[in-house]
């Protein structure tokens, strides 16, 4: 995911939020800094007149800088576990304006959806909560420009290899074609109905329409295409639920289940889960899933609010979820929307 590829914005805003350092004071004028950006870019392959209609004319956006240094992580109530409550974030999340809007968003691209589903192997609604997830099926998508945002987040400097990349990639989209009207976003970089970022968009982007423009914009079958090819790509296992709920009793066998493999990404996500067993053998623990899944499915248990509180199995597919953003609280909620918007 973005923390190991930078795939995505999801797992990118983890980044803005666990990041506080005080910015290093610039080594540049913005200016100074655009020119040296303009070199990687020619020494990639970018026009100078992509490069001119770009940066021309480019100032540095206070409005960004003062977002990225309030950008700290939520509090939220705490639970026995430490975290604060999955219950309350849900509540806040998946409320029914969102559940209702995903009905609806899902009734209206239904035969769209059922073609997703055959080229990539991942259910639509998934596909439509991330949608709803990201900017409220298409109503909020962010209205900062996208090249100065990420002008001035790279000569900020405090993560500079990380924006200076997406800026050259922004700058090869437009040498692409995509319009540099059509570049606005969010203020960190991230745009189109899915939220992508430029290197994500480059990779993944699919023409779901055939009119020879990915349009992650305006275009329903651009936007489901894409996102279903971002989980495709992170590997998503088709016919395989992304959890199921499971019924935990005080008698249940808990020895050894501590999760003691190290994640190199999202540690702290990670070790919220246990160790992976089949479903056979939570069965045999005295752990019974609430909803059809195989024995031989490999599942984690997580217990979010702690063991007198909903429990989870969790699938491969759920870790797919956390490569869009790596966080517990964005998988729940996108798993548990797209229970809502299918039945």
């Amino acid at each position: 995911m973005l923390l190991k590829s930078l795939r995505h914005i999801g797992a990118f805003a983890a980044i803005l939020a666990a990041s506080t350092a005080p910015a290093r004071a610039q080594s540049e004028t913005f200016d100074q800094y655009l020119d040296i950006v303009a070199q990687h870019a020619r020494a990639e392959g970018v026009r100078q007149s992509t490069i001119d209609a770009v940066f021309t004319g480019l100032e540095p956006n206070n409005r960004v800088l003062a977002l990225d240094r309030e950008n700290v992580s939520s509090s939220g109530s705490g639970t026995s576990t430490g975290f604060p409550s999955m219950a309350g974030y849900l509540a806040r999340h998946n409320t029914a304006s969102r559940i209702n809007g995903g009905v609806r968003k899902l009734s209206e691209v239904r035969s769209l959806g059922n073609e997703v589903e055959r080229q990539y192997g991942v259910p639509a609604e998934i596909v439509v909560s991330i949608w709803g997830h990201e900017t409220a099926y298409g109503a909020v998508m962010g209205s900062f420009d996208l090249p100065r945002s990420l002008a001035t987040l790279a000569w900020e400097g405090r993560r500079r290899e990380l924006f200076e990349r997406e800026l050259i990639d922004v700058l090869k989209m437009v040498d692409q074609g995509v319009p540099r009207s059509r570049l606005v976003g969010s203020w960190a970089g991230a745009f189109g109905n899915g939220q992508f970022l430029p290197s994500v968009y480059l990779r993944l982007a699919k023409d779901g329409d055939g009119d020879g423009d990915r349009d992650l914009w305006n275009s329903d079958a651009d936007t489901m295409h894409s996102i279903a090819n971002y989980f495709r790509d992170a590997g998503w296992r088709t016919g395989e639920p992304w959890a199921v709920r499971a019924y935990v009793p005080n008698s249940a066998d808990r020895s050894g289940l501590e999760n003691r493999v190290n994640s190199p990404v999202c540690p702290r996500v990670h070790e919220r889960h246990s160790r992976w067993l089949t479903v056979r053998e939570w069965r045999e623990r005295g752990i019974e899933p609430r909803a059809p899944i195989s024995d031989d499915v490999m599942a984690a248990l997580f217990e979010p609010d702690g063991p007198a509180e909903p429990g989870y199995l969790l699938t491969q597919n759920y870790r797919v979820i956390l490569e869009y953003n790596c966080s517990n609280y964005y998988a729940m909620s996108v798993g548990l929307l797209a229970d809502e918007i299918s039945r």
